[in-house]
């Protein structure tokens, strides 16, 4: 813990036990002392890698799946456009790329864009 951030250790042990100076106490007293820091502790949170509480991902998860299923019932949730912006994935820093995806109804419908395509590029080409 003290390698990965002192500082953090070091709040978190004067905000929950008082202990301003880690150093005068043995290694093993803060080491029970650290391993019984709550979760979302600084220390405990960025050894885990979070930048968020679970509890607050949690309701953001809750908050993301009712949004949807109201989104479901609106005239753009028929069509598929306008989805509601992922909490979890702004939390997070997740936010999915978007997906450039073409679907045809048809292998005539395919072949013709495909024709198209070449068409112009060679044009671009030349």
């Amino acid at each position: 813990m003290i390698k990965t951030d002192e500082n953090a250790l070091i709040c978190d042990l004067a905000e929950t036990y008082h202990i301003y100076d880690y150093k005068q106490l043995p290694l093993t007293t803060i080491a029970v002392f650290s391993v019984g820091l709550r979760d979302n502790s600084r220390i405990k949170m960025k050894m885990n890698n979070q930048t968020v509480e679970l509890n607050t991902l949690l309701m953001a998860g809750i908050s993301d799946k009712l949004s949807t299923l109201l989104w479901w019932k609106t005239k753009d949730g028929q069509k598929g456009i306008n989805k509601p912006t992922s909490l979890v994935d702004v939390l997070t820093n997740t936010q999915p790329k978007e997906n450039n995806v073409i679907a045809f109804s048809s292998g005539e419908d395919f072949i013709n864009r495909r024709n198209e395509l070449l068409k112009h590029s060679r044009k671009g080409g030349s």
